[in-house]
């Protein structure tokens, strides 16, 4: 998709292999200020590649990422987060032996330039945003599974990104905490945050988000708004005689 304003992140032609495996392959794609945009696709299509591309886990082979203006494509993971760029893991790491509170407050530390009361106040507000700022004292390792999620999703909060990654944040959750965890990625959205989100439960997507890019064989296959992605007869294909919801 495109629009005449300034991408907020933009990929140009990237490409990633490890070794003689193609994971990545000339992939181009403009994200928005404000969008919030649900990436889906089969095992292997190289969605969890491209989050490490665009976060600094992994360098380019070729092509550039940039952030606004900012060419980040050999940046570090943290030099990008400091940048604007935060991520999610489909498994959550918090530090177990931390509280809630201080794990959050390692992301407003390490993951911005304040300190202090502003680091502390940011923390307590990314806890508050998630709805665990009463399980602040816990230690971490206390915590559900529902809440270890949220609480990674405050860790990347509390880095004052203006992107997050979010990696299948609802696998293993019930479907009521599913639809409590959509709501708060809504509200993270309404916030002002541009959210990217894999996620392999269409349909939590499909409930938020208003357009999807589907990726196959490390190339973006579709783009477009949720309904007509999904009707789309490419992505059929792909999705033929599967579940989307357990297929991505």
């Amino acid at each position: 998709m495109s629009s005449g304003a300034t991408p907020l992140l933009r990929l140009e032609a990237v490409s990633k292999a490890y070794r003689n495996l193609r994971v990545i392959e000339g992939l181009s794609l403009d994200i928005h200020k404000g969008e919030l945009v649900g990436v889906i696709g089969p095992n292997g299509a190289g969605k969890t590649t491209l989050f490490g591309l665009i976060a600094g886990e992994h360098r380019p082979d070729s092509g550039q990422i940039y952030l606004g203006e900012q060419n980040v494509s050999h940046l570090s993971a943290s030099q990008r987060c400091r940048a604007g760029i935060a991520r999610t893991f489909q498994i959550p790491r918090p530090f177990a032996d931390l509280t809630v509170f201080e794990n959050a407050l390692v992301g407003s530390c390490f993951g911005t330039h304040r300190a202090g009361v502003d680091a502390e106040d940011l923390a307590a507000s990314a806890l508050s945003m998630v709805g665990i700022l009463d399980r602040a004292n816990q230690n971490a390792s206390s915590l559900t599974l529902l809440q270890r999620k949220q609480l990674e999703i405050a860790r990347a909060i509390a880095t004052n990104p203006q992107v997050i990654l979010l990696d299948e944040v609802a696998g293993g959750l019930t479907e009521r905490e599913t639809v409590r965890l959509v709501e708060l990625v809504r509200s993270l959205n309404d916030s002002g945050v541009t959210v990217i989100w894999i996620e392999h439960l269409v349909h939590a997507l499909t409930s938020v988000a208003k357009r999807l890019v589907v990726l196959d064989k490390g190339q973006v296959v579709c783009d477009g708004d949720a309904r007509s992605v999904m009707e789309h007869e490419t992505v059929k294909e792909i999705y033929l005689g599967t579940d989307p919801d357990v297929a991505a």
